[in-house]
């Protein structure tokens, strides 16, 4: 029978000397094997399990709540917040209110790039919103990440060197395996008729899309927030506004300070 995976997190009630010995030993007896393990938080413990069978994460589950050292927080199949933060010891931090909404501070760009690499090697259409102000590492983290899943990326607006706005692809460019990078204030402010009509052709491919500004993007389109599986959203400081006076500002200056390519 193939293994199955579970994620296992506890808060320690009683820190004392062995305490994760008798945990280890505990899942032994049971045949479950520990495939990572790591602090998540002050005070918790997350680890990625491999299981024969349910019944042994049942009989787990039964003891681990008969502990008076540990109070055991989550016992499931693993999500992606989950793996990040056993490989980065500590959990993405997410909208109280809105729940696919993940924000990250310029620090931790690392942890950034790892979760959209993550969300870019899953297989069809996925739409991933980032906000955040100029200069803070949107589009960077972007390509990063694309490095990472090993996906070919293509922007069709952009400024990361000069003002870019594509309005058509080649052939060998329409491939569910590319990433499409749209930059919603340059494809709002810039942009042909024909760029918008290339852009919702593209939206209707089953890959991955990563629009930076999202919020400029749906309201200048037929597109809403709704329509987004994530939104990401990146500061250089926790708290710090995202407002977008400054890049309208900006963009009224782009086309004469850096140019612009047109393909």
């Amino acid at each position: 029978m193939e293994k199955k995976e579970w994620y296992l997190e506890y808060e320690i009630q009683k820190n004392r000397p062995g305490l994760l010995g008798d945990i280890s030993s505990l899942l032994g007896m049971l045949s479950i094997n520990i495939v990572t393990i790591n602090g998540v938080d002050e005070g918790r413990r997350g680890m990625l399990l491999l299981a024969r069978s349910d019944e042994q994460i049942v009989r787990l589950e039964l003891i681990l709540r008969t502990m008076d050292t540990i109070q055991m927080t989550k016992l499931r199949e693993p999500k992606l917040r989950d793996r990040m933060a056993v490989r980065h010891g500590r959990y993405i931090q997410r909208d109280a209110d809105d729940k696919k909404t993940f924000r990250f501070i310029r620090d931790e760009l690392g942890l950034l790039v790892d979760f959209m690499a993550e969300l870019y090697k899953q297989d069809g259409h996925k739409l991933i919103g980032i906000r955040g102000l100029p200069r803070v590492g949107k589009t960077e983290s972007i390509v990063a990440a694309s490095v990472c899943a090993n996906k070919k990326w293509l922007f069709m607006s952009s400024t990361l060197l000069k003002q870019t706005v594509r309005d058509k692809l080649i052939p060998d460019e329409y491939n569910e395996n590319n990433l499409f990078i749209i930059d919603g204030v340059v494809s709002t402010q810039r942009a042909s008729d024909k760029h918008w009509q290339l852009v919702r052709e593209i939206m209707r491919m089953p890959s991955i899309k990563v629009i930076e500004h999202p919020d400029i993007f749906v309201e200048n389109s037929e597109y809403s927030i709704d329509d987004f599986d994530y939104i990401i959203e990146l500061r250089h400081d926790p708290d710090e506004e995202i407002t977008y006076e400054l890049m309208h500002k900006n963009a009224m200056f782009s086309g004469s300070d850096f140019g612009e390519f047109e393909f």
